[in-house]
């Protein structure tokens, strides 16, 4: 069972705990110890699992990162006012060999989300991304993946499976369950142009990080669609994690990527979060476990919605353009939007009604002036293909 490779949370951090307040999270959650063993998992929200793997790292590192100094401040921090149960696993750590971390990831994953538990996974590298997403393979057919980061992670063709790497992997392995890829906050110049052309070729959908800064609202329906949320943490500006060299001095600030979390959080779809390429400083230490915080908040405020024209709850609006009649919902609750796409005759759905694609309200302006909104046109070409 891939559970039993899973090691107790270090006792650094139930020492800490003891000085703790009750309000706070440390003394909330059901840790995974030597003495009591695993947790049960039965009415979790959030299961916490941290991947010591790093074998597949693009940049070498001296020092494993110190998972226990993020849980130290993760459980410093204060319950908001959730109704959740929360499960700390502790450490996956090196197997023999990488595949097998691989395995025992994508074992602990599957399993997790069969009894609908959030992991919220804090990984050493981020090409620990791809055992969570081949978690998937006998629970889900098609996945949306949204990768939080400065670069694509395309890699060469022949390069094998590392941290800059790893989307390919997930592009060509079999079998190929990915439906949709959306990249929130690259930066032009860490992307070679073929990365560029190739993200337009498969239609899938990218964001630059100026974009996102000037409207942080136009993550939320990106990570609306969204089954994983993979987060490296070199999407960060250096001096928000404590000026480490490996990172840009251009990137989010603590208070934007705090609010992209809270907006995954809020996604009735994302099922697994992960943090990867964090630092060893204090800062980025914290700054991980108010990422993670925000998460969770934004979880405690789901709303489960389905657009429909018989529902008061929405307002239906049809547009006609030149070339197509777009029908948009708009939700009275959540002031939330969608868009619907025609039906796609292909692997992925048996069914002919439309489906409805997470939009902002500009995309609703935009049609109402005969612009036929990017992401919208970008999901039909991808149906038909």
């Amino acid at each position: 069972m891939a559970f039993d490779f899973l090691v107790p949370v270090e006792d650094k951090a139930l020492a800490h705990c003891e000085l703790l307040p009750l309000q706070s999270l440390g003394k909330n959650v059901f840790k995974h110890t030597n003495r009591d063993g695993l947790p049960v998992l039965a009415n979790a929200s959030f299961a916490i699992m941290g991947v010591n793997e790093s074998r597949n790292a693009f940049e070498k590192k001296p020092d494993k990162l110190a998972i226990v100094e993020i849980r130290i401040q993760l459980y410093k921090l204060m319950m908001g006012n959730w109704n959740v149960n929360i499960v700390d696993l502790g450490n996956v750590e090196e197997g023999e060999t990488v595949e097998d971390t691989y395995f025992v990831v994508k074992e602990i994953v599957a399993e997790l989300l069969e009894e609908n538990v959030i992991p919220i996974i804090i990984g050493a590298t981020q090409d620990i991304t791809y055992p969570t997403y081949r978690a998937f393979d006998k629970i889900k057919t098609m996945i949306n993946l949204v990768s939080v980061d400065s670069r694509f992670d395309f890699g060469a063709d022949e390069e094998l499976i590392s941290s800059s790497s790893y989307m390919s992997k997930i592009i060509t392995d079999k079998p190929n369950n990915l439906f949709n890829f959306s990249n929130i906050g690259y930066q032009s110049y860490f992307n070679a142009q073929e990365e560029i052309d190739l993200m337009e070729r498969l239609f899938f959908d990218a964001y630059r990080l100026g974009a996102i800064t000037s409207d942080i609202s136009l993550a939320e329906p990106v990570l609306r669609n969204a089954h994983i949320v993979s987060l490296d943490v070199r999407a960060i500006k250096a001096s928000e994690i404590g000026l480490s060299s490996n990172f840009s001095p251009n990137g989010f600030d603590g208070r934007e990527i705090c609010t992209i979390a809270r907006y995954a959080g809020i996604s009735e779809n994302v099922a697994v979060f992960g943090i990867y390429e964090s630092e060893n400083t204090p800062q980025s230490y914290q700054l991980v476990a108010q990422i993670i915080w925000y998460f969770m908040e934004g979880y405690n405020f789901r709303i489960k919605e389905r657009p429909s024209a018989s529902s008061k709850d929405f307002t239906k609006f049809i547009v006609p353009t030149d070339t197509e009649e777009l029908v948009f919902f708009k939700s009275q609750l959540t002031q939330r939007w969608w868009v619907e796409v025609p039906p796609f005759v292909s692997s992925h759905t048996k069914s002919n009604s439309p489906a409805l694609l997470p939009c902002t309200e500009q995309d609703y302006l935009d049609a109402c002036d005969q612009i036929i909104p990017e992401r919208w046109f970008k999901a039909y070409k991808k149906g038909l293909n």
